[in-house]
Order: C-alpha cells, then sequence, then structure tokens
C-alpha cells in the first residue's frame, strides 16, 4: 500500500465524488465517537487484545464474548458483529452459525472474515454457509478471494484487500490506495480492519459506504503511524494513537481514491 507524497496537493485536486466520500468516511468516524456503538467481535484469539484497543482508539465500545451459552444475548445487545475465523476450534463453528442465525433474527448487520477459508475443506464449508446469511460486508485477502469466487450473495458487499483495496456493492465499486506495507508486518491488522468496519455499520448502515469508511480509516492512520515508527514493533503503538488522533481535515487532505462508480454515497 502506498503513501500520499503529498496529502495536501492531493486534497486540493480531488474530484467532486472523492471529496464527497472522504467526508462520507469522517462523517462515519465523527458519529463513532459520538454514539461509541458497542461492537461484538468474534475474533480470533491472536487479534483480540489488539482489535479491542483499535476499537476504543476511534470511540467504539469493544466486546470479546464468545461463549455459546450467551453468544445470542451478546448479539441482540450489539450495534454490529464481526465473526472472524482466525483460529477456530470445534465448538465455535457452531458458535459462528448461531452469532449469523442471530444476527439475521435481530436484523443487526454482521462483517465476515473468512480468514484461511481457502486453506481447510471445512473452514471454506463454514464460511460460505456464513455468506449465505448475508453479512452486510464480507472481507477476503486475494486467496480467500479466489476460493470463494462466486459465494457471495447480493446485498453483502465485498472488499478484497491488497496494495489497491477493491470494495464492490451492487453494481457500485471503488479502489482505495491509501496504506502503508507495515500493516502487513505485524499481526492482527487485517483482524481490527473486520473490526473497524462493523463500528462504521453500527453507524451507516449502506454497506458500500461503511466499507469505504473502514478501510480509508485504518489505511489513513497506518500511513501516519509509519512516518514515526522505527519498524514493525513501534508501528503497532503507533496505529493505535494515529486511529485515535485521526480528524476530519486529515481525512480530507489524505483520502485516496483511483476508481470508482457508486450511487450517491451519503
Amino acid at each position: 500500500m502506498t503513501t500520499p507524497s503529498d496529502p495536501a496537493a492531493d486534497a486540493a485536486s480531488l474530484p467532486r465524488d472523492r471529496v464527497s466520500l472522504a467526508n462520507c468516511t469522517a462523517n462515519c468516524l465523527e458519529a463513532i465517537r459520538v454514539r461509541k456503538p458497542f461492537v461484538l467481535a468474534i475474533t480470533n484469539t491472536v487479534a483480540q487484545h489488539f482489535t479491542a484497543n483499535g476499537l476504543l482508539a476511534i470511540g467504539a465500545t469493544p466486546c470479546m464474548a464468545r461463549n455459546p451459552d450467551e453468544i445470542e444475548a451478546f448479539v441482540e445487545g450489539a450495534d454490529a458483529v464481526l465473526l472472524n475465523l482466525g483460529t477456530m476450534i470445534p465448538a465455535e463453528f457452531e458458535l459462528m452459525r448461531l452469532a449469523a442465525a442471530t444476527c439475521n433474527r435481530t436484523g443487526k448487520p454482521f462483517v465476515l472474515d473468512p480468514v484461511f477459508a481457502e486453506r481447510s475443506p471445512k473452514r471454506l464449508a463454514l464460511a460460505r454457509e456464513l455468506l449465505a446469511a448475508r453479512p452486510a460486508i464480507a472481507k477476503f485477502n486475494a486467496g480467500e478471494a479466489a476460493a470463494m469466487q462466486g459465494d457471495v450473495v447480493p446485498g453483502t458487499a465485498a472488499l478484497v484487500t491488497g496494495a489497491r483495496d477493491r470494495l464492490a456493492h451492487d453494481g457500485q465499486r471503488a479502489i482505495l490506495a491509501n496504506g502503508h506495507p507495515l500493516l502487513g508486518e505485524i499481526t492482527a491488522t487485517g483482524c481490527l480492519l473486520g473490526a473497524i468496519l462493523a463500528a462504521c455499520l453500527a453507524v451507516e448502515r449502506e454497506a458500500f459506504v461503511a466499507g469505504i469508511a473502514g478501510v480509508s480509516i485504518l489505511n489513513i492512520a497506518a500511513e501516519i503511524a509509519a512516518a514515526g515508527a522505527r519498524g514493525p514493533g513501534s508501528f503497532a503503538v503507533e496505529l493505535i494513537d494515529a486511529l485515535a488522533a485521526l480528524d476530519r481535515t486529515t481525512i480530507e487532505q489524505r483520502f485516496k481514491l483511483e476508481d470508482h462508480e457508486f450511487h450517491a454515497p451519503c
């Protein structure tokens, strides 16, 4: 992922559509900070601590509950949910199904992150089941996207992350270009992105807009964090600080959109 060479100059030359989407992103972040949405992140054990701190940094209220006996109550009380398949044990296959079904029953938006689905037939089968439950956003890397091509149902926004992040939703599309290579040098940044996407869905139910906002919030913060980091370890700390300090002006200056086709965004 690339860092803008001159954010102020880039902002001055943004076409109207890019200005509009940058404004949507800033609106999402400000709404999260005002409303402090309760985000249930059923995520992998490696990512829990970093994900919780990242959610707190943007102003959300994280919950990492994963007990099957109480998960329905936590979904019912959540504003949005993340289902991340990173570190699965046998009981969690049913946990994920129960959480998705409860999201459907209660109308709670959820993000699906089918981590390593392409490497395990059983996990791939579960990921396809969860996709059929219609997550608002499904987040893939290139390998996961290749394995699940054609499985995304209408109504779900599909995000494929990489050097350029590609988002598609019901005839709309965007290619986003913020970010930094250090995001790939520490664990759990992708998992954190899933949680930030859920936080955005809690305040913006249009999945296309929430997807653009979540990706841009993390990636712009990563650019800022990288500038003050000495390496991967300090980058992780700087990233949490950058998320906490991120503001509308910075988003508007740094927001990078390479290609798009969308309806009125917000």
